[in-house]
């Protein structure tokens, strides 16, 4: 039985929901805005290479180590981006969070926290997770900076961990969250997203 089952989790003007090849359009249109696919710190997929990423997504599903879902915005209905659980580990109730990405438009507004909020409630409060991970590449210093804010604690770093896109040799950036530390993470996040121009 999968540790992670399909769910749509929804506040904040988002809703999260599986992601399926219906998706494919509007993630190749979200990726589009900014060609996203530029980054080379990123897997943002490249327009021709949309149905591929989500079928990878969907074998990862399958295979149990990941559950991807696409972001949409309920005011238009148009899907944001996607983010994903990975390296899922039921044994001792640990996720990850990550393959996030967001067209330029929902960059730098509150989507990635209300992204993050409902993720994290989930994994915490329905799935009974102990811990939740992240990681990024030493040089997305953007991505760091959201993580922190979040309220991650910073791990460590795996040199030599990863090849990027371009074929380059990345070193990672780990974080993680505790199930004793998401009470206070949780009353702040929603305080942020309370507050007027909330931040990502």
């Amino acid at each position: 039985m999968a540790f992670v089952k399909p769910v749509i989790l929804r506040a904040h003007g988002v809703t999260l929901e599986p992601l399926t090849l219906e998706h494919e359009d509007g993630l190749r249109a979200a990726a589009a805005d900014g060609e996203l696919w530029q980054l080379r710190v990123t897997s943002v997929p490249a327009p021709g290479e949309t149905r591929d990423y989500i079928a990878r997504a969907l074998a990862g599903r399958e295979e149990g180590h990941r559950f991807a879902f696409a972001v949409i915005e309920d005011a238009s209905g148009d899907v944001l981006g996607s983010t994903s659980y990975h390296d899922i580990i039921p044994a001792v109730k640990r996720v990850e969070i990550g393959y996030t990405w967001y067209a330029r438009r929902a960059q730098r507004t509150h989507v990635n926290t209300a992204c993050k909020l409902l993720l994290l409630a989930h994994a915490f409060e329905s799935l009974g997770c102990n811990l939740v991970g992240w990681r990024t590449d030493n040089l997305n210093l953007a991505s760091q900076r959201a993580i922190e804010r979040l309220g991650a604690k910073k791990d460590g770093v795996l040199r030599g961990h990863a090849l990027r896109r371009d074929g380059t040799i990345r070193d990672t950036v780990m974080y993680s969250m505790t199930r004793e530390e998401w009470p206070d993470v949780k009353e702040r996040l929603t305080a942020r997203l309370a507050a007027p121009r909330a931040d990502g």
